[in-house]
């Protein structure tokens, strides 16, 4: 098993929250996106998308976090990371959902290089598109939070999931954009209980062998 991510990408973040919460230590290698060598030959012959993360697992690769994450459930089903009850599984990835699909893609780097090079925006512009995004999208998941009365220490009860896997990773992305997320209650209480968890812990941006200061 051979894991291609870059510290500092949400949708590798999550697989490594994943991969830690099922004991999974796979090879790794680290694709620079900064220097674009996500665009690569050798790296679009893996992944024609140019996306991290990747998993390689036997000549096979998977591509996407979040089907990368439901074949680790699915294969290494303990500790499970959705619930058992069907309304409760739909609950915890529509979470998920939220974040993976209607947050992060806005915030993406591609998108946030095509607001500078084609529409002219400074640093200043692309962080308040960001934030935007980021605010909103994180004052919905709370909101639904609240309304389905099913949080505890973490998103759906008192044990990570498949929510929490992609809310921790869209938190780290929204204090590197400074984006004002302090009146969210419900997700300042998941957040603190999750980062001292040491699958999130080891998980985070800052303590990856590819960091950078």
């Amino acid at each position: 098993m051979k894991f291609y991510g870059y510290f500092r990408s949400s949708a590798a973040y999550r697989c490594r929250i994943a991969l830690n919460l099922k004991g999974l230590t796979p090879e790794l290698a680290f694709v620079h996106l900064r220097k674009g060598e996500q665009r690569s030959a050798n790296f679009l012959a893996l992944n024609p998308q140019g996306f991290v993360p990747a998993l390689e697992i036997g000549g096979e690769v998977l591509t996407q976090s979040l089907a990368i994450i439901e074949y680790l459930e699915e294969t290494h089903p303990s500790p499970p990371l959705l619930p058992s009850d069907l309304l409760d599984r739909a609950h915890v990835r529509a979470l998920a959902l939220s974040i993976a699909c209607d947050i992060h893609p806005l915030q993406n780097l591609r998108v946030l290089n095509h607001l500078r090079e084609e529409f002219g925006q400074d640093q200043a512009g692309i962080d308040r598109w960001a934030r935007r995004w980021i605010e909103s999208g994180l004052s919905a998941y709370e909101a639904t939070l609240i309304a389905s009365g099913r949080s505890g220490a973490f998103s759906f009860g008192d044990a990570p999931t498949l929510a929490d896997i992609c809310l921790i990773p869209q938190v780290f992305g929204a204090q590197r954009f400074g984006a004002d997320i302090s009146g969210l209650k419900t997700i300042a209480r998941i957040t603190t209980h999750a980062e001292a968890h040491p699958a999130f812990y080891a998980a985070h941006p800052s303590r990856q062998p590819d960091t950078e200061v």
